[in-house]
């Protein structure tokens, strides 16, 4: 009986250190990457994402205070008020109209409290206006298009052979040889830093989700229809994400890799990918000098070349 009690105080200590665990781990390098044995989820690197770490950790907050509060009374009470203590049931309970109001309107305050910043959030989530470049993102299967929209600049971004190639393999791959496995493509989506980016997103054939976990949000795409979000990327680095909705049998196979980089080296990437401009046409080449060659046999000559003998001469003036 005393093992049995020892290891269900261990497992109510183990539990109450989780939260503090999952806060700890927020200070992990490289936070938009995940680890192992991790609990909490990543701060990312957008205002949004930020927005939706700071309400998680305050839900999370508030969870574990009333669970405190409500598993510590219900000890206490079974503690206390147990048989064995003699503890007697009062069958002639009544209830407490103040516990009542009490229990009642404590978790409406918490509710409103929590739902006001959760609002101004999503509203700003939403909130497109003042964005300095738009990238248009149409999935297919099982791939994506990005159009960077009055740059000049479209591109198709797909899983990369290597890892396509080692799935087909046969081979298990490891986190050593393969840290990136099923999340490499081809072509990655460049983006600039501190640059409010606003991204439109539709698809071409059945519904797909772009989802990148370190930018916040994740919005479907959707043929026919055209969801807006955006991003402000606080600095450089690689962001990995998949598409997050059943499209098809390559579902898995379809990853999203955002790389972000300073305004600067941005702008070179833009240049370098940018249609080439039509060439312009040759100048013409200087008339040739007409020769006094005959005319040819097929004009026709006018009165005026060939005078007429019959006809009168007009006098010549003076």
């Amino acid at each position: 009986m005393k093992a049995g009690r020892i290891k269900q105080w261990a497992a109510g200590l183990t539990a109450l250190a989780l939260p503090v665990l999952a806060f700890a781990q927020a200070a992990l390098p490289e936070p938009s990457r995940p680890h192992r044995w991790q609990l909490n989820m990543n701060r990312g690197v957008t205002q949004l994402s930020n927005n939706a770490y700071d309400a998680h950790m305050l839900a999370l907050w508030i969870c574990v205070g009333i669970g405190v509060l409500v598993f510590g009374a219900m000890g206490y009470a079974m503690f206390k008020f147990r048989k064995s203590r003699g503890a007697v049931a009062d069958v002639d309970f009544t209830h407490s109209t103040k516990l009542e109001a009490l229990w009642t309107v404590i978790p409406i305050v918490l509710l409103v409290a929590m739902a006001f910043p959760a609002t101004s959030k999503l509203i700003n989530m939403y909130d497109v206006r003042r964005s300095e470049m738009t990238i248009k993102v149409t999935g297919y299967q099982w791939m994506w298009k990005y159009d960077y929209m009055g740059q000049g600049v479209s591109m198709t971004s797909r899983l990369k052979r290597e890892s396509d190639a080692l799935r087909q393999s046969g081979k298990v791959p490891t986190i050593e040889a393969n840290p990136n496995y099923l999340l490499e493509v081809d072509n990655e989506l460049v983006v600039p830093v501190n640059t409010k980016i606003r991204f439109v997103v539709t698809a071409d054939d059945v519904i797909h989700a772009w989802w990148v976990p370190s930018l916040g949000w994740k919005q479907d795409a959707i043929p026919g229809l055209v969801n807006e979000a955006w991003a402000k990327v606080d600095r450089p680095g690689i962001y990995r994400g998949q598409c997050a909705e059943l499209c098809g049998k390559d579902h898995g196979f379809m990853p999203i890799v955002v790389r972000a980089v300073p305004k600067a080296e941005f702008q070179q990437w833009l240049a370098a990918h940018q249609s080439t401009p039509a060439v312009a046409p040759a100048s013409a080449a200087p008339a040739a000098p007409v020769s006094p060659a005959a005319p040819a046999a097929d004009a026709q000559p006018t009165a005026a070349a060939v005078p007429n003998s019959d006809a009168p001469t007009a006098p010549v003036a003076g």
